[in-house]
């Protein structure tokens, strides 16, 4: 069974906890990660994106010219695809891009990007945050003391307002509650910053 350092926000190590293996300790299947991080972001695009075809062009009533006898080619409208102004055939109209992924999968993938994250050594928990009120100067200290740079995603119990408002405003940091963590948010980072109530609460989620 995997185990992880608790520190408190001083960077001092308090305990340790044991990590469920089915969590923290599979083989990464990348394809699932890959599949679901592909649906994260084709979720996000707006997709709103339009072409007028030739029915939605304005003018065009009438033939521009009799259809033999002038030696030019036949034409039907001055708004065909051909001409300067004419439709757009088979050009982009709105549409949703999202695509459904079975919540096994899911779950498969959170505890593949878990587990890499485990096995990289950039997992790290903290026993609590305790912020009286909101204040990004106490979280860079924080990230500061236990020694963590670069991008880092930040999850927090799922009451903790104060702590998620705290790290919110930082560059380079992702701070979510425990029931809003996802493939994507667990994966774009260089660490993984836990509250031990948040990582036990996900791990019962995945577990």
């Amino acid at each position: 069974m995997a185990t992880i350092e608790i520190k408190d926000i001083a960077g001092k190590k308090v305990g340790t906890a044991d990590l469920a293996d089915g969590v923290f300790s599979i083989e990464p299947h990348t394809f699932a990660v890959h599949q679901v991080v592909r649906s994260q972001m084709a979720a996000r695009r707006a997709g709103t994106h339009s072409t007028k075809t030739r029915g939605l062009v304005s003018g065009g009533g009438r033939k521009p010219w009799r259809q033999k006898g002038t030696g030019r080619a036949r034409q039907g409208s001055i708004r065909s695809a051909q001409w300067k102004g004419g439709g757009v055939v088979f050009g982009p109209h709105p549409r949703s891009y999202a695509f459904k992924v079975p919540n096994k999968v899911v779950k498969l993938a959170m505890r593949s990007a878990l587990s890499a994250k485990t096995i990289e050594g950039v997992l790290y928990c903290v026993n609590e945050m305790v912020f009286e009120k909101p204040s990004t100067k106490q979280a860079v200290a924080i990230l500061a003391n236990l020694g963590i740079t670069g991008r880092v995603t930040v999850v927090v119990g799922n009451d903790d307002i104060n702590t998620l408002l705290s790290f919110r405003n930082i560059p380079k940091v992702c701070a979510i509650t425990a029931s809003e963590a996802n493939t994507y948010d667990l994966v774009n980072n260089n660490a993984l910053l836990f509250t031990q109530p948040a990582l036990t609460w996900l791990e019962g989620v995945l577990a």
